[in-house]
């Protein structure tokens, strides 16, 4: 059996006198791409922010690439390739693809000894990376906000990834999207399952789990309910784990 990239280990948290999570254990192998399902209340987005950095847990153990981390920051978590793409994508929507990209860590040239953003390079490497993913957006210096939902979900993704990621968690990046753009969004993660990077995908469309992912983990009510194979499980028992009715 390989030792898993992530392991969480009894990750307890509470809100209050709410007990969100209570010792939940979840694992992640390289090159999985997990489904994180539950019913609204589960626990799942509060799991993977912890995972993610952007709140502790107030019980419980981390371990990635096999050793224990602690990390209190996203930034940190980011430093040792741990990544979130969250439900509200966090782009800014008057600025372009390009920029979105690249926000906070543009490429800069120096000139006359003061340094400039680096606008020329910037595209390229916009587009070369836009490339590297499959994704197609209308033009790199269109301002987000006129995207699509789906190209809006990409752009968000392809930053994510540009940072490099060994573990990518995509919070409900099908929520909302036509029939079309969503089979990009499936078609852009198994694209980055074929490039390495390993993926949490938390999602409410059951179907898109068939699809795209090779292992579930179901929550409930802030336990881990059931661990499964895709090809070992089905729509109904899925649904029953959720329910707690299983």
């Amino acid at each position: 059996m390989p030792t898993p990239l992530l392991e969480m280990r009894s990750i307890t948290k509470r809100f209050g006198a709410l007990e969100v999570l209570q010792g939940v254990d979840l694992e992640l192998f390289a090159g999985d791409v997990l489904a994180l399902l539950g019913d609204n209340g589960a626990g799942k987005s509060t799991l993977m922010k912890i995972l993610a950095g952007a709140i502790p847990p107030d019980e419980g153990e981390i371990r990635f690439q096999g050793r224990t981390v602690s990390y209190h920051n996203p930034g940190e978590a980011r430093a040792l390739g741990i990544e979130m793409v969250y439900q509200d994508l966090a782009l800014c929507d008057s600025l372009d693809a390009a920029h979105n990209l690249f926000l906070g860590r543009e490429p800069t040239r120096k000139v006359m000894g003061a340094r400039f953003v680096d606008r020329s390079r910037m595209y390229i490497e916009a587009g070369r990376a836009l490339d590297d993913l499959h994704i197609s957006v209308r033009s790199l210096t269109t301002p987000i906000r006129f995207l699509s939902g789906g190209q809006r979900q990409s752009i968000a993704i392809g930053r994510a990834v540009t940072f490099q990621p060994k573990l990518l968690v995509l919070d409900e990046p099908t929520a909302a999207l036509a029939v079309r753009e969503v089979e990009k969004v499936l078609a852009l993660i198994r694209t980055l399952r074929s490039q390495g990077v390993s993926i949490v995908f938390i999602t409410h469309r059951l179907q898109d789990v068939f699809r795209a992912c090779d292992r579930i983990a179901i929550l409930y009510e802030g336990t881990l309910r059931a661990r499964r194979r895709v090809e070992e499980t089905s729509l109904e028992e899925v649904v029953a784990f959720m329910m707690g009715t299983a």
